[in-house]
């Protein structure tokens, strides 16, 4: 590699150059002045150089961060300034001439190779800064390689990439549009995609068998750690399949990142399959994280007609510890109050004693009945603690029987972070019913419900299961796929049942029910998360640590200015009143 302004990388230079001259370029990453000798230390993508002169002139000007090309000569260092932390630790350049290419201010805002103990908000405005620290810096070389990981991969298994428009049309699939107003169409609107959903099912009309893409996806949406307005998936169809079929393909593509990319246990394929239902009843979400040992069960049995009043009749979970019984108040305070925190009144516990009677504020609404089912259904031991969880709601009980399961996991330390755990939850509920009385859809509204439109004439909404799934890792949901629902009957009295007219439907998916009545063949298919596969990875706390440019938590971007006001010409162009 050869150029105007370098002839190799800092990080390629070894022993076997001593007596060479070089020329490098790269950053000033430090300058130290030792009393007539000046030492500057060069960093460029490939590692880092320690610079070396006795004249300081040359030096004069220098700041911190200024690119620079340096000419000079390779040397030994003395064995007692080794740098073992770097590759070229062992040599210096000694410098014969230095030019400056790009400047830098004095004052940066922060430290570059401690930027990640700066607060988000400046390290997102000066980016570009952030991402010459190492660890942000390899965060998306690893981005890098593991998507051309995936095209490999998805070459091989026969899959053909095609890229889907950015610019669509507005569709209701469960999230809010970002909206583009038209400039020759007064009063209407173009969409930024939610996801390819559309495309990808007409491509399977087309005739496409297997179709990819490493897809951009918009939401106007809150964003969190795991979710921002922008991000990507590997948006993956098939034709002629089942969800088994879904289900090889996903297994082999997690599994051979993961392996890949990471030294941890990767759990061995087939991945466990866990329905909805049991997941919400052992682990209280339908994102299990399966490294935690602890399960949850049902005990509702025990107090249908108890007289402790708020489990009598209520959906009742409980919560068993082993060798719990020794922890001191203050930590099981401390959980009581972490209970308090999501919602509950408190939460309720009982410990097994050396001659398996029951000590705690509840065993005193206990019949010795009730004590022997507990004994039985929780498999109790002497220093056993059963923790419980209340509602008479069923879903409110599952999801804070999952929090609190969570939390002990925590507490008691009994999450390992050496290993990937995955597992596929399937046969979600095709609807739920929302805090206003309304269903919406549970997941993927074009999704095929078991029965089809048998289902939605027999069975009671909530009863109705769809071809559904999620692949999950470790507590975090990392694909959502379906087969796909080809029978536009059907279809339409699914969207019906969340409040839109037949007209509705298909004024707002025209496409797919003209294409449907050309030959459409059975389909289905999945979407790997890109950000969260690699938040995994590399064990980073939210997706902005592995996107270059992220917006940030509030949904600014202070780097770029926007979301920004526009001119009024700008306006009338797009025939847009700001009120």
């Amino acid at each position: 590699m050869s150029t105007k302004y370098r002839d190799m990388y800092c990080g390629d230079i070894t022993e076997k150059k001593i007596g060479k001259t070089v020329r490098v370029a790269g950053w000033i990453e430090n300058i130290r002045d030792h009393g007539g000798v000046i030492f500057l230390d060069i960093r460029d993508e490939h590692g880092v150089l320690q610079i070396v002169s006795n004249d300081d002139s040359i030096f004069n000007g220098l700041t911190k961060e200024s690119a620079v090309t340096v000419l000079g000569t390779i040397r030994k260092r003395d064995e007692d300034d080794y740098n073992e932390k770097i590759s070229t630790g062992t040599i210096e350049l000694l410098v014969k001439e230095i030019e400056v290419l790009g400047a830098s201010l004095h004052e940066l805002p922060f430290i570059i190779q401690s930027s990640t103990s700066v607060s988000e908000d400046v390290r997102l405005k000066y980016r570009y800064l952030d991402l010459r620290n190492d660890k942000v810096h390899h965060n998306i070389v690893l981005r890098s390689q593991v998507l051309k990981f995936i095209r490999n991969k998805m070459d091989k298994l026969g899959f053909t990439e095609v890229q889907t428009p950015i610019i669509t049309a507005s569709s209701p699939e469960g999230a809010r549009d970002f909206i583009i107003p038209s400039r020759r169409f007064k009063g209407k609107f173009y969409a930024l995609p939610q996801a390819p959903q559309v495309f990808k099912e007409l491509l399977m009309v087309s005739g496409f068998d297997k179709y990819y893409q490493i897809a951009p996806c918009f939401r106007d949406e809150d964003t969190r750690a795991d979710r921002t307005l922008e991000f990507y998936q590997l948006d993956l169809e098939m034709a002629f399949v089942t969800e088994e079929d879904v289900y090889k393909v996903g297994e082999d593509i997690f599994y051979d990142i993961f392996t890949s990319f990471s030294d941890k246990y990767v759990s061995p394929k087939p991945f466990r399959r866990i329905s909805y239902k049991d997941a919400m009843l052992k682990y209280g979400t339908d994102k299990p994280d399966l490294r935690n040992p602890l399960e949850i069960i049902d005990v509702s049995e025990v107090f249908i007609e108890s007289e402790f009043k708020p489990f009598r009749n209520s959906v009742v979970r409980a919560i068993k510890v082993d060798d719990l019984a020794s922890k001191s108040n203050s930590w099981f305070n401390e959980l009581v109050e972490y209970a308090k925190k999501i919602g509950m009144p408190g939460i309720g516990y009982i410990t097994v004693m050396s001659d398996m009677s029951f000590k705690g504020p509840i065993d005193k609404f206990l019949t010795d009945e009730d004590r022997k089912k507990l004994i039985s259904l929780a498999n109790l031991k002497v220093d056993s603690v059963l923790f419980f969880i209340a509602d008479h709601k069923e879903l409110v009980a599952s999801k804070q029987a999952g929090m609190i399961r969570t939390e002990l996991g925590k507490r008691l330390d009994l999450i390992p972070n050496d290993r990937f755990e995955f597992c596929i939850i399937n046969d979600f509920p095709m609807f739920e019913l929302g805090d206003d009385g309304k269903y919406d859809f549970c997941h993927n509204p074009f999704s095929m419900p078991h029965g089809g439109i048998k289902d939605y004439d027999n069975k009671n909404i909530e009863d109705i299961l769809a071809y559904q799934y999620d692949f999950v890792c470790n507590g975090n949901e990392m694909a959502s796929g379906a087969v796909r629902n080809t029978d536009l009957e059907s279809l339409t009295k699914g969207f019906e049942i969340v409040g839109y007219t037949k007209d509705e439907v298909e004024e707002k998916f025209k496409s797919l029910f003209t294409a449907f009545k050309y030959g459409v063949p059975p389909h289905a298919g999945m979407a790997p998360g890109i950000d969260r596969i690699l938040m995994l990875l590399l064990d980073e706390p939210n997706l902005r640590e592995v996107q270059a440019f992220p917006i940030s938590a509030s949904g600014e971007d202070k780097m770029m200015g926007c979301p920004s006001t526009l001119s009024e010409e700008q306006l009338r162009e797009a025939h847009i009143k700001i009120r």
